[in-house]
């Protein structure tokens, strides 16, 4: 009897300091206000709690209606970026759809396992337990805790923990993208006050009488090109802000890739032609499956700062190609120049808003918003766009569109 109270005063205890461990977690969620920080130690506190090999955050992506992973133990950044999951015939998926927890102790052997993740990581999911991450309001992800080590099962006390967990995981993440999207909201109105005070002073000076012909001629250029800036800012702040909130809508249709990129060089033509800058063209054409206009709206704004960040002289290389992901073929463009190129320290976040490299933010001025609104136009087609970039030496901007059937 002895032994039995002892071995139940051993669980209790064990119990107790697995919920103050929750609760030390709790407080540091909810003062993380970064994201991706925020992700990582969620995924930390999963393997720590449940035992497991490995654990993954996926959110629902609205823009493709998959299931993207978002953090992961045991995927790299990069691989993240292109992995998605879709919500029929995957357990992540039913989680998420019926907002309900569930083990699988056999992963082989389940009909709604999705392989096509294993087999990209050449990873083995033996068993796995999975939790829906909800808000008051909606279910906004899945938590998974993969393979419990020592081939254990996966217990009543491991689903209580883990969706304590992602409990306040999903309140979390909802605080910091709220974060997030007030810090935009102060980074767009800095934005729009340079353009707004350049033009302020623009128009004290218009109304000096002594101010001589010439400097007047100089500062209606001046003011037509803070009003252009301006409508530049306030269309990309619309575009991203319809992007991320799912709200953008797409007209497929089926158009040569090289037809639209020899269209969308002819914009740029001049502006390539003043800086002595050459363009070709490479590679076989092919039909894609894609919003024209969108698309269009993407090789332009690549163009343009292939040309703005080109050395005189130097030359624009497109080139496209059939690649393979996941099963679907999609055709890969590519935008190369033979610029000044990106510092590695900078290019992780070339496609987050308002960034601009500093050793090239007096160059060009622009609104700092053009490749985060590239990146979500891409993602919006279930493609990904990358760039790789060696300074001294140039850049290129590559994303995938679906092909045509």
């Amino acid at each position: 009897m002895q032994a039995s109270n002892d071995e139940t005063q051993a669980q209790t205890d064990n119990l107790l300091s697995i919920y103050r461990r929750i609760i030390e977690i709790s407080q540091q969620l909810s003062t993380t206000y970064d994201l991706q920080s925020l992700l990582r130690k969620i995924v930390i506190a999963a393997n720590e709690l449940i035992h497991t090999e490995a654990s993954a955050i996926l959110l629902m992506d609205e823009a493709s209606g998959k299931l993207r992973f978002a953090m992961s133990s045991n995927i790299k950044p990069h691989e993240m970026d292109e992995m998605t999951v879709p919500l029929d015939g995957s357990i992540a998926g039913w989680i998420f759809t019926h907002g309900e927890p569930r083990v699988i102790e056999n992963a082989s052997q389940d009909p709604d396992h999705y392989q096509g993740v294993d087999d990209r990581l050449s990873f083995h999911t033996r068993n796995l337990l999975g939790v829906p991450m909800k808000t008051p309001a909606r279910v906004i992800g899945v938590v998974q805790a993969l393979n419990k080590i020592d081939n254990q099962r996966f217990t009543d006390d491991d689903i209580a923990m883990l969706r304590t967990l992602a409990s306040q995981a999903a309140v979390a993440i909802e605080n910091a993208r709220m974060f997030q999207q007030s810090d935009f909201i102060a980074e767009l109105v800095h934005e729009l006050r340079n353009p707004l005070v350049a033009l302020k002073a623009s128009t004290t000076l218009l109304l000096r009488p002594d101010l001589p012909g010439e400097k007047h001629a100089n500062i209606i250029r001046t003011m037509q090109f803070e009003t252009e800036r301006l409508i530049g800012l306030t269309d990309d702040f619309l575009n991203v802000a319809r992007l991320e909130s799912g709200r953008v809508q797409l007209e497929i249709s089926s158009f040569s890739m090289h037809h639209l990129l020899e269209e969308s060089a002819q914009v740029i033509e001049q502006q390539a032609h003043d800086k002595g800058i050459t363009i070709s063209l490479d590679g076989d054409d092919h039909h894609v499956a894609a919003d024209r206009g969108k698309i269009k709206q993407v090789l332009i704004n690549l163009l343009s700062n292939a040309v703005k960040y080109n050395i005189p002289q130097g030359t624009i290389y497109l080139n496209t190609g059939v690649m393979n992901e996941n099963g679907d073929r999609y055709l890969q463009v590519d935008v190369t120049d033979t610029g000044y190129g990106i510092p590695a320290e900078h290019q992780k976040n070339m496609f987050q808003k308002f960034f601009r490299v500093p050793t090239t933010a007096n160059m060009e001025r622009g609104t700092g918003l053009g490749l985060t609104v590239c990146k979500g136009i891409i993602e919006a087609h279930s493609g990904r766009i990358w760039l790789e970039s060696e300074e001294g030496q140039g850049s290129t901007f590559s994303f995938t569109v679906p092909l045509s059937l």
